[in-house]
């Protein structure tokens, strides 16, 4: 006889609240709910226009609205008004991404800093490890949000060397 699985319902995923900070974050945490959704795609590739099944091409274009949607959701009312003009989820989203996270440039910058701050982390004479370890993984988290690769090796060294 086959195993059979647990189908109880689960509440829906919270979709987190942009309000203009902490935007690695947040992006990190909407790209998880979009693929769970089988959304994130649109966001990357958008929709075929050229798509030549009607069929398909509706259903690309239910899925981009309902991916819009959720953005929208997750965008507080102060910034609504800068995604007003997009006319896709990808176009959302890359109004987003370039205003709070920055073109190669100023994500170049941005690393830039993170790396000069990595350099100079060092455990405060009163500091607890748990805190420093946590300062730490943040840093460790930004630049990785920013693009860096960081190997395990790294950070091991800097917890580590304290």
């Amino acid at each position: 006889m086959a195993e059979q699985t647990s189908t109880l319902p689960t509440a829906p995923t919270p979709i987190p609240m942009f309000k203009g900070e902490g935007y690695e974050y947040w992006s990190v945490c909407m790209k998880t709910i979009l693929r769970s959704r089988d959304l994130w795609d649109l966001l990357t590739k958008g929709v075929d226009e050229a798509e030549k099944d009607a069929g398909k091409l509706k259903n690309s274009q239910k899925k981009d609205a309902h991916a819009m949607a959720i953005i929208q959701q997750a965008v507080h009312d102060q910034l609504f008004s800068r995604i007003t003009a997009a006319s896709s989820a990808k176009e959302t989203w890359e109004i987003l991404k370039m205003e709070f996270q920055g073109d190669t440039q100023v994500k170049a910058n941005k690393l830039q800093g993170l790396r000069r701050e990595f350099e100079n982390l060092a455990m405060k004479e009163s500091e607890a490890v748990g805190d420093y370890f946590r300062r730490v993984m943040a840093l460790v988290s930004q630049k990785r949000a920013y693009g860096e690769e960081i190997s395990d090796q790294t950070f091991v060294e800097k917890y580590y060397v304290v």
